[in-house]
């Protein structure tokens, strides 16, 4: 019986290695990773999560730019209550010239009790904020601001006094404490604005009698619904926007005597 040919020497060194080869081929296949449309597939799904995922991040981020907000006029509180100590009276609204006219804002006024006491020191106080001669401490220098208004540009403050006459501060001079009548804990001298409203922080400018009705009515605050107000006492209180001017206005007044209704 004849039995089956064996391949020859030279045929077994010539398959060896091909099916070696073919092997290697099939592990480098395996190992040559995702395609590029399952790559993209990946980069979709990533994209969604993301999507899904950046509300929630920006919704998260609001209480935590409210509370700033609310450090930053706890600190004009403290440096208005400083200013009082040291000179028996609330800072002016402004100061005037020997002519009366308007030439720094209050805010200008408490930078020494605020650790700006270097750029304090630059101003001339002589000339008006807008002066040449105090440009660089305006344009270098960015006053406190609501955080959840990031599109402020630097120079600008939404932190206003309100000036009437029968605010708390008032033009070239303020009251002191003891003029003060109603409760300090019911009357508030500085109140936070919507951007609209917004003011070069040097600028003498504030929320008078107009402005304190249109921030009233405007339902874009800053922190939805929310926005804050320093009292006399140096605390911070928010101010729903449900409530009305009326209120708003007798929170307003040094000595009017009004009953405040919580609403």
């Amino acid at each position: 019986m004849t039995s089956a040919r064996q391949p020859s020497r030279s045929m077994r060194r010539w398959k060896t290695p091909r099916c070696f080869a073919q092997t290697r081929l099939a592990a480098d296949r395996d190992r040559s990773g995702f395609t590029l449309v399952e790559v993209l597939v990946v980069l979709v799904i990533l994209a969604a999560i993301v999507a899904l995922l950046l509300p929630a991040v920006r919704t998260a981020r609001e209480p935590a730019r409210r509370m700033q907000c609310n450090r930053h006029l706890k600190q004009i509180g403290w440096a208005i209550d400083n200013y009082h100590n040291e000179y028996g009276e609330l800072p002016p609204a402004y100061t005037v010239d020997a002519d009366g006219k308007p030439l720094h804002s209050w805010r200008t006024l408490l930078l020494p009790y605020l650790d700006r006491k270097n750029l304090y020191d630059r101003l001339n106080l002589a000339k008006s904020w807008d002066a040449p001669e105090n440009a660089s401490v305006f344009e270098n220098e960015a006053w406190m601001q609501c955080p959840s208004l990031r599109d402020l540009p630097r120079s600008q403050t939404n932190y206003l006094a309100i000036v009437t006459d029968t605010s708390c501060l008032r033009p070239a001079r303020s009251l002191a404490y003891s003029e003060i009548t109603d409760e300090k804990h019911a009357t508030i001298g500085v109140i936070e604005v919507t951007a609209d409203y917004a003011v070069p922080w040097m600028e003498p400018r504030d929320a008078d009698e107009a402005i304190l009705l249109a921030v009233t009515q405007n339902d874009s605050d800053p922190h939805s619904g929310i926005r804050h107000a320093i009292k006399m006492d140096g605390a911070v209180i928010p101010l729903h926007a449900k409530m009305t001017y009326e209120t708003v206005n007798a929170l307003a007044t040094a000595a009017g005597g009004e009953t405040i209704e919580d609403e």
